[in-house]
């Protein structure tokens, strides 16, 4: 009811960047889908593989599928972020919106995200970067215990995912765009490298 509309705008921009990096034929897994609020957004020609760790929230997503004839949308399952059961190379497009900084491991997460997406295919990241400094950095480490307890981090600085990529090493980063509202959000688009 609040998080569906703050995010409509990065949710679309996110999915028009998959549809736009995804080859004919190709398929995009949706890392953290939830209630499954951005699956009528995509295009119906868009071939859909849904995970969560919800099992709650993937019947919402399910009945969503049901009640819209989302035939696009191949799979629903539960799933761990971190640690997930695809084969290596498996998808043209890896999708994670909004879920990051709500992953216990964020790194071993986009580890995953890198092994299950094909060399040459993009995995994209709509994600709450942090200030780290100023008035804004002060207020996010002061709120951090609250939103820890809410199950995301409001303190998590880009200097992460760039650390991060360094350490996979198998990864470029094609794309950093500031994100609605108040570009207190990216997006973050990386390719992986061909093998």
């Amino acid at each position: 009811m609040v998080f569906g509309k703050v995010f409509t705008e990065g949710r679309s921009d996110a999915i028009r960047a998959a549809e736009a990096a995804l080859p004919e034929g190709g398929r995009v897994l949706e890392v953290g889908v939830g209630t499954g609020i951005s699956l009528p957004h995509y295009q119906r020609s868009t071939r859909l593989v849904a995970v969560d760790l919800s099992d709650a929230m993937l019947d919402k997503a399910r009945a969503r599928k049901a009640r819209l004839e989302l035939d696009n949308v191949e799979d629903i399952q539960v799933m761990d972020a971190e640690a997930m059961r695809f084969e290596d190379d498996s998808f043209e497009v890896v999708m994670a919106q909004y879920i990051i900084t709500s992953c216990p491991n964020p790194e071993r997460a986009l580890d995953e995200f890198v092994r299950v997406a094909k060399p040459g295919g993009d995995i994209i990241i709509t994600t709450r970067i942090g200030a780290n400094l100023g008035l804004r950095g002060r207020i996010e480490k002061f709120l951090m215990p609250l939103t820890t307890k809410l199950g995301f981090r409001t303190e998590f600085p880009y200097t992460r995912y760039e650390n991060w990529a360094k350490m996979n090493g198998r990864v470029e980063l094609v794309e950093n765009t500031s994100l609605p509202p108040l570009g207190h959000f990216s997006m973050l688009r990386y390719r992986k490298l061909a093998e």
